[in-house]
C-alpha cells in the first residue's frame, strides 16, 4: 500500500500536500458534477471531493467499499467542527478500487438502530464503529499502562497454562478432554491462582500476567464465561504492600485515562460494609446508609416486629431526606415489589411532615418508639423511612439493592465521580445450603486472622480472613489475600472444609508438595480488566469492551460456538455423547 497518511491526521497545516489514503466509504454524497466520500480507517474520517473528470471512476462506489484515493489537500471554506480534520479535505486525482462490499445488515454509525443479537452476528461491523473500536483501544491503553508501572516496579511478567488440573473449587470448570490419555481431562484455568503461588514458592517474588480465566457460570451484565484479569502476586509482603501497588496503578490509569487524581481509598471491615450499605461492594458516590432499627423496636407490640426480633431478625430502614412527597402510595407499592425480589416479605415506610408520622406502620408505633426513632434518625420535615425486617441476610441484600434504587431514581450519584474502597476481613467461611457444609469464601488458599486460627474449626462463623476485595461505584474490581504459606496451616484450613488428606492429595497434591521446599509468605489480587474498562468508558454492558464477546447463554452468535464436531473427532477422544 501506498498510504502516506491516515484519515484522522490532517490538519490546515498540511494544506498542499499530496496524500494517499485509504480505508473504507462510510458515506456518499452526489451534488451534481461533485461527488464528496467521507472515508474513514481506525484513526477517523477524512471528506475526500471527486470532481466530473473522476465521476465515472466511482460511479458505482458504495458505503463500505474499501477504496485508495490520492490527491491534494486544501482548506476548506466551511469547517466540519464535529471531525479532527474537518478544517481540510482532499481533491481526488486518483483512485482505485480496493474491494467492494455488500449492503450491510447493519448502519456502521456511532448511532445505530441494529439490535444487540445483530451486533454480535456481525461483531466485525460493529467493531468499525467508534464506541466499540474506541473501547477496544481503550483496553489495549489500560493494559500499557498497567505494564509499564509494574515494569517499573520490577515485576516480571510470566504466562502460566491454559491446560491445567482441575481443582474444582468455586465455579465450575470448562474440561478439555485428552486424545492422548484416554478418559482424562485438562481444565481451562479459572484463575492462574495455584500456578502464581508456586511462582512465588519458585522465587520470582514479584510476577503479573494479564491472565485469560474461564468460569461455567451462569452470565450477567458484568461476566463472561472467558475473561481477563490482571493477575499480581508479591513475596516477602502483606496487605499494606498489595493495596500500595494496586493505589498506584490505578492513580496512574485514572490521571492518564480520565485526567483525574484519585481521592484516598477507603478501608472498610466487611462486616461494617454490610451493616451500612447491606453490599460487599458498595457504591459510595452518595450516602444512604442503612440504619439498624432493632433495638427501636425491643419492646414494640407490633407483632410483626415483635416475632422477628425473637427469632433473632433485624430491623433496618434508609431514611431520605427531604424526599417524603417524591414517593407516593403507587410508588412505594412498586419498592414494596422490588424488595420481594430479594426475599423480603415486606416493605414498611414512614413520612415525617408537621411533627406527625404518617404510613404504613404509624398508627402501630408507641409515642416512645415514633420518639426514639425522631431521635436516633435525625427526623426533619418530610424525610421518609423506609424499613425492612427480616433475617438479617435478607435485611442487607434488599436494603443494600433499595439504596442503589434510590441513588439512581433521586439522581444522587455523581457519574464524574470515583470512589474506591477496599472490603477487608471477609468471613473465612460461607454456609453452603446445596453442600450442606461450610465453603472457602474466598478460596481455600486464603490466610485466617492471626487472632481467629483457633476458630478455623469449630467456631467457623466467625472466623475472618486477611482476604480483601477493592470496589468502586458499586463494582467489585479485584479480589485478593494474602496466602497460607504454612503447610501445617494449610492442612487445617483443608481439615475444617471436610477435605481429607487423600482428597486434599489428589486435587492439590503438587501444589502441596511445593509447600514441603521453603515458601515465602506471599499475597496478591486478581484484577477484572473488562470491569475496569467498562467503568472507564462508561458502560454497563461487558460485551461493549470485549472484542467477540458471548451472549448471556454463553453462545457466540457470529462463529456459532458451541456447535457440534465430527464423530471422528469424539471417537479420538472416546466421547460418546449421552442424551440428556
Amino acid at each position: 500500500m501506498n498510504r502516506t497518511h491516515t484519515n484522522g491526521e490532517l490538519r490546515k497545516e498540511d494544506a498542499g500536500k499530496y496524500v494517499t489514503l485509504v480505508g473504507w466509504v462510510a458515506k456518499r454524497r452526489n451534488l451534481g458534477s461533485i461527488c464528496f466520500i467521507d472515508l474513514r480507517d481506525r484513526y477517523g474520517i477524512t471528506q475526500v471531493t471527486f470532481d466530473e473528470n473522476m465521476a465515472d471512476q466511482i460511479k458505482d462506489v458504495r458505503n463500505e467499499y474499501v477504496i485508495e484515493v490520492s490527491g491534494k489537500v486544501v482548506v476548506k471554506e466551511n469547517p466540519n467542527n464535529k471531525l479532527k480534520t474537518g478544517e481540510i479535505e482532499v481533491l481526488a486525482d486518483k483512485f482505485r478500487l480496493i474491494n467492494e462490499a455488500k449492503t450491510t445488515p447493519m448502519i456502521i454509525a456511532d448511532e445505530t438502530d441494529a439490535l444487540e443479537e445483530t451486533r454480535l452476528k456481525y461483531r466485525y461491523l460493529d467493531i468499525r464503529r467508534n464506541p466499540i473500536k474506541e473501547k477496544l483501544i481503550l483496553r489495549d491503553k489500560v493494559c500499557t499502562i498497567f505494564r509499564n508501572y509494574l515494569h517499573g516496579l520490577d515485576f516480571v511478567e510470566v504466562e502460566t497454562p491454559i491446560l491445567s488440573k482441575s481443582t474444582p473449587e468455586g465455579a465450575r470448570d470448562y474440561l478439555v478432554p485428552s486424545r492422548l490419555y484416554n478418559g482424562r481431562f485438562y481444565a481451562l484455568p479459572q484463575s492462574p491462582q495455584i500456578y502464581k503461588q508456586l511462582l512465588m514458592i519458585g522465587g520470582m517474588d514479584r510476577y503479573f500476567q494479564i491472565a485469560r480465566c474461564f468460569r461455567d457460570e451462569d452470565l450477567r451484565a458484568d461476566r463472561q464465561p472467558e475473561f481477563t484479569q490482571i493477575d499480581i502476586e508479591m513475596s516477602f509482603a502483606d496487605e499494606e504492600d498489595i493495596f500500595g501497588v494496586v493505589e498506584g496503578a490505578m492513580k496512574s490509569v485514572f490521571k492518564e485515562v480520565k485526567g483525574v487524581e484519585l481521592p484516598l481509598f477507603r478501608r472498610i471491615k466487611y462486616n461494617d460494609a454490610m451493616e451500612y450499605y447491606g453490599s460487599d461492594k458498595p457504591d459510595l458516590r452518595f450516602d444512604l446508609k442503612l440504619n439498624n432499627l432493632t433495638s427501636v423496636f425491643a419492646n414494640t407490640t407490633f407483632t410483626v416486629f415483635e416475632n422477628i426480633i425473637k427469632e433473632g431478625g433485624v430491623i433496618k430502614g434508609i431514611k431520605v431526606d427531604n424526599s417524603a412527597d417524591k414517593f407516593s402510595r403507587k410508588d412505594l407499592d412498586k419498592l414494596t415489589e422490588f424488595v420481594k425480589v430479594y426475599k423480603a416479605k415486606a416493605l414498611s415506610y414512614l413520612k415525617y411532615a408537621n411533627g406527625e408520622f404518617t404510613g404504613s406502620i404509624a398508627k402501630v408505633l408507641s409515642d416512645t418508639e415514633k420518639e426514639t426513632l425522631k431521635n436516633q434518625l435525625d427526623l426533619h420535615d418530610n424525610d421518609i423511612v423506609m424499613i425492612v425486617a427480616d433475617k438479617k441476610k435478607i435485611v442487607d441484600q434488599s436494603l443494600g439493592a433499595l439504596r442503589v434504587k434510590l441513588g439512581h431514581d433521586l439522581k444522587l450519584i455523581d457519574n464524574n465521580r470515583f470512589e474506591f474502597a477496599w472490603i477487608t476481613e471477609f468471613p473465612m467461611y460461607e454456609y453452603s445450603e446445596e453442600e450442606n457444609r461450610y465453603v472457602s469464601a474466598h478460596h481455600p488458599f486464603t490466610a485466617p486472622k492471626d487472632e481467629d486460627v483457633d476458630k478455623l474449626i469449630d467456631d467457623k462463623a466467625n472466623c475472618y480472613s486477611r482476604a480483601y476485595d477493592l470496589v468502586l461505584n458499586g463494582y467489585e474490581l479485584l479480589s485478593g489475600s494474602v496466602r497460607i504459606h504454612d503447610q501445617k496451616m494449610q492442612a487445617k484450613v483443608f481439615d475444617a472444609l471436610g477435605l481429607s488428606k487423600e482428597e486434599a492429595q489428589a486435587k492439590f497434591g503438587f501444589f502441596l508438595e511445593a509447600f514441603e521446599y521453603g515458601a515465602p509468605p506471599h499475597c496478591g489480587v486478581g484484577i477484572g480488566l473488562e470491569r475496569l474498562i467498562m467503568i472507564l468508558s462508561d458502560t454497563d454492558n461487558i460485551k461493549d469492551v470485549v472484542a467477540f464477546p458471548k451472549t448471556a447463554s454463553a453462545m457466540c452468535l457470529m462463529s456459532e460456538a458451541p456447535n457440534t464436531v465430527d464423530v471422528r473427532q469424539l471417537d479420538d477422544l472416546g466421547i460418546e455423547i449421552k442424551k440428556k
